[in-house]
């Protein structure tokens, strides 16, 4: 991967990201995406035996929705500790999928591969957005769809990835992935290759024990966030976690003690040109 726009070194933005999303344990984060994943296959349908990427799969969730389905599904992630714990998913749930270690500004398939394209809360990420929105459309077949679960600018998601950007700024020429979660950004990286696209902004409530155990769960295991913490001096790290603490306190729904969290998200359907 060459330098691009900006002379942005995307190589070595995806190496230390990678080692970003490897520190801690997504998995313990993912849990909280699990409706968002069965919220995105019921709005793509797939049928049983079509040909499903699960694109920056992390620990399975979206890939195990399919599955269930009876799906061909595949499931790629950068981070081999996630690919790992996908397969045992898979194992232990009776379901035979591919996941495999691949990037999603590169990926390993042919064109026209797969009828549906998911991703939930993962291509986002990926540093050379242009290129990763162009291998999604590459291997989704005409007439197939792209189905996203994205972070939205506003709400829950919004200020806390703005929190993580405060302590760790995202390196010189690199997007904010929220610009998924717009409509001019999602018709520039997707708009060429599709012929259409719908979004619906829906709400996922995430449950923790209480405000204090989300930020003990993001602290310990959210790697952007455990990353930017490692590098700052006491005083700083525990400024994080009160801004942290500000946001699950903000968009806590729950009055027994416990949290539930609303998160605004964006739900894509594109479907290919």
């Amino acid at each position: 991967m060459s330098k691009q726009a900006g002379d942005t070194d995307y190589a070595k933005v995806t190496q230390r990201q990678q080692e970003t999303w490897a520190t801690g344990d997504f998995h313990e984060v993912a849990r909280q995406n699990v409706v968002m994943a069965e919220a995105l296959c019921e709005a793509t349908d797939p049928h049983a035996t079509e040909r499903v990427l699960d694109v920056a799969c992390g620990s399975g969730t979206a890939a195990l929705v399919a599955a269930r389905r009876y799906c061909d599904v595949t499931g790629i992630d950068y981070v081999p500790a996630l690919i790992e714990r996908a397969r045992a998913r898979a194992a232990a749930s009776g379901l035979d999928v591919d996941f495999r270690v691949a990037d999603a500004q590169d990926l390993p398939y042919d064109d026209d591969s797969f009828d549906l394209i998911l991703s939930v809360y993962g291509v986002q990420f990926a540093p050379d957005q242009e290129r990763a929105a162009q291998e999604m459309l590459r291997v989704c077949r005409p007439g197939g769809k792209i189905g996203l679960a994205t972070p939205l600018p506003v709400g829950w998601s919004g200020d806390f990835f703005r929190v993580n950007a405060k302590y760790s700024p995202p390196p010189p020429g690199v997007p904010s992935p929220l610009r998924w979660g717009t409509d001019e950004g999602l018709d520039e990286l997707l708009g060429s290759g599709v012929r259409s696209i719908e979004n619906e902004d829906r709400i996922a409530l995430q449950y923790y024990r209480s405000v204090d155990h989300a930020v003990e769960v993001f602290t310990t295991y959210f790697g952007p966030t455990v990353r930017a913490g490692d590098r700052l001096d006491e005083d700083v790290r525990e400024e994080l976690r009160r801004d942290v603490r500000r946001v699950f306190t903000r968009y806590n729904r729950a009055t027994d003690g416990t949290a539930v969290i609303e998160n605004r998200y964006r739900l894509t359907v594109a479907t290919c040109k």
